[in-house]
């Protein structure tokens, strides 16, 4: 599924300085860390969902990142609307493609989802 690599390339911002310092310099705004909910500041959520998304999709397939600028905009557009709480947690995960009642039930709240999609998806943990 896209979604997942467009999680697994915006996770890369975190880990490769290198990768988030081109992307700061693409975007032109923010500090080019859109890992999480929380490193995603309402500036590089607008520029990721404006006219510099179809550049961020061409940057992150030439690291190995292949996706749609319609899956990058349906992954920012979920991860602002959990943020501000227009997105449970379960319509969070349907939007990203994800099962996440279980991990919900389990443990409760965004960070143990944040972990589980982390772990899941992007192999952290």
């Amino acid at each position: 599924m896209a979604t997942t690599t467009v999680l697994q390339f915006m996770q890369k911002t975190a880990d490769d300085t290198a990768i988030r310092e081109q992307l700061e310099q693409l975007l032109g705004v923010g500090d080019g860390d859109i890992s999480t909910e929380a490193a995603l500041d309402p500036q590089e959520t607008e520029a990721l969902k404006g006219e510099r998304a179809p550049v961020v999709a061409e940057f992150a397939a030439q690291h190995g990142y292949p996706f749609s600028v319609e899956e990058l905009i349906t992954v920012v557009d979920a991860f602002q609307k959990h943020q501000t709480g227009q997105l449970s947690d379960e319509e969070f995960g349907r939007v990203l493609g994800v099962s996440t009642e279980r991990a919900v039930k389990q443990e409760g709240g965004l960070r143990r989802l944040t972990r589980y999609l982390s772990r899941t998806y992007l192999g952290l943990g």
